[in-house]
């Protein structure tokens, strides 16, 4: 059985809150068994049709009269963003959530602009790069579990189909069907 939690909270392996874990930053508790996959760039989307009625903004200053998809009460993401975090507060986005799926959803459907990984976007051929001269950052990409789970054989399967099957989506490159059986 798989069960899947969808958060951006770091789970805490070590108290067994979960067997394997994606992250976007660098594993720091000890006790982890840790694989890093690469990097994964993040640039301001919009979609299409919200472009068509707001118009594209043509610098970081333009981004005051657009709607801004971000964060809610978790930030500790967006604080990398260099510059545009200290553009912009919590305060400026009209659509404001901690789930990067539901900023997605957000983006997909027109709301306004907002981050989202290149690898991501590219699977939403309507999402379009904003300011992509003005803004990017890259996030590390983990497959984390605990050492205490490495020699179990369910979670070790697991464990090296995840990293192989993002290791390939991180690179771009189309995977070929594999089953973690």
């Amino acid at each position: 059985m798989i069960s899947l939690a969808v958060t951006n909270r770091n789970q805490d392996l070590a108290r067994g809150d979960a067997d394997i874990a994606v992250r976007m930053v660098r594993p720091t508790q000890s006790g982890l068994v840790a694989r890093r996959i690469g990097l994964s760039r993040v640039r301001l989307y919009a979609h299409r049709d919200y472009l068509a009625r707001f118009g594209e903004p043509r610098s970081l200053a333009d981004l005051a009269s657009h709607r801004m998809i971000g964060f809610d009460r978790d930030d500790a993401t967006f604080r990398a963003a260099g510059p545009l975090a200290k553009a912009l507060t919590r305060e400026d986005f009209v659509f404001r959530c901690d789930s990067d799926v539901a900023q997605l959803a957000a983006l997909r459907a027109g709301v306004g602009v907002g981050g989202c990984q290149d690898m991501i976007a590219r699977r939403t051929p309507d999402l379009v790069p904003v300011l992509p001269n003005a803004f990017q950052m890259t996030l590390e990409v983990w497959v984390v579990m605990h050492r205490d789970l490495k020699d179990e054989p369910r979670v070790r399967l697991m464990f090296d189909w995840l990293a192989a099957e993002l290791t390939d989506y991180v690179k771009g490159r189309r995977p070929e069907k594999r089953s973690p059986s």
